[in-house]
């Protein structure tokens, strides 16, 4: 018999016992059989060199010819026989086989913070409210009894745009959103991001966070205002964590203080660590919203979400909340 008809007589063979093959297995023992390194073809092609010269061309592109056809009916019995050769496994997968996690996102530690930060002060009645970040002066400042010539107005402090509007440096502009289309009892707390013209560096970011709080209501005391943030203090940094409210000036608060928590850093290092600033509404932000100043009093307190997040994790640079290597963030 000839190599030609050899070929004709292997392919016949071959693609027989292929459509007979009932599972993966079979289906890898019939390759190893005809297309393997030591298989029936390589076995056909080694012979070849035997052939008469004459005889080459027709003898090689049949033998390219059954390769072609074999390796193509492979691949198709491959297609169906991957699902049907294990039974147990459901749309051709081995449920036995170990699992491969899927990677899914991870909540960032800053939006850890916030709900956590929601969570308590909603225990304490506190509703969150929302405001826009492109805002005009009126909200930003006028409304919050900042006067023109106050320094924290200047053009190098804030991030103004083309006509009139900037977008917010605090989120205390939100105060005076819920205060225009609400009347009193109020107590909400307002979480999100502010922008100021900071130069970058390990504590100094132009973007960051802040959370705001207003409760106005008759009768709100500074009382009120210490025991309220005495008991967010303690329930974020831990029980016995010691707070001070310190005497200081605010456009918008009167009286005002700022407040400091005792902590103790990664480092070993402790100390009294600033935590933002409060105080009793002042009359004037009051009556900016047509509020009764001689009805309703009122307490403020804003906080740097940032802040509170590097001390009690141990975070020693801003920057690193923002960095692209979530090998960090995933840490948390």
């Amino acid at each position: 018999m000839s190599l030609l008809e050899e070929l004709r007589s292997l392919q016949a063979k071959a693609q027989a016992e292929l459509e007979k093959l009932a599972d993966s297995e079979a289906l890898e023992a019939w390759r190893i059989r005809y297309l393997g390194t030591k298989g029936a073809l390589k076995d056909a092609a080694n012979q070849l060199k035997d052939v008469a010269r004459e005889q080459k061309p027709a003898v090689g592109k049949a033998l390219n010819d059954v390769k072609n056809l074999l390796t193509e009916g492979f691949e198709k019995a491959k297609t169906v026989l991957g699902g049907a050769a294990k039974p147990k496994a459901a749309g051709g997968l081995d449920v036995t086989l170990p699992g491969s996690a899927p990677a899914i996102g991870h909540e960032h530690l800053i939006s850890q913070t916030v709900d956590e930060i929601c969570d308590l002060f909603g225990r304490m009645g506190f509703t969150v409210a929302y405001g826009p970040e492109v805002e005009d002066e009126w909200h930003n400042f006028d409304a919050l009894n900042t006067p023109p010539e106050h320094p924290a107005r200047d053009v190098l402090d804030n991030f103004f745009l083309d006509g009139g509007a900037m977008i917010r440096s605090q989120t205390s502009t939100v105060q005076i959103r819920v205060m225009e289309n609400a009347s009193p009892p109020i107590r909400i707390i307002a979480p999100g991001r502010v922008f100021r013209p900071d130069t970058v560096d390990a504590t100094h970011s132009f973007m960051f966070h802040q959370v705001e709080g207003l409760y106005v209501d008759e009768g709100v005391t500074m009382s009120d205002l210490l025991t309220c943030l005495d008991q967010f203090c303690k329930a974020y940094f831990g029980p016995g964590v010691p707070t001070r409210f310190r005497p200081h000036f605010f456009p918008f608060t009167e009286p005002s203080a700022e407040v400091d928590v005792w902590y103790r850093y990664a480092d070993g290092h402790e100390g009294w660590m600033e935590l933002g600033g409060c105080g009793m509404v002042d009359p004037n932000v009051l009556k900016a919203v047509k509020y009764d100043a001689e009805k309703y009093t009122g307490f403020a307190f804003g906080m740097g979400i940032e802040r509170m997040v590097m001390v009690r994790h141990g975070i020693p640079d801003i920057r690193l909340l923002y960095g692209s290597d979530v090998r960090f963030l995933h840490q948390f």
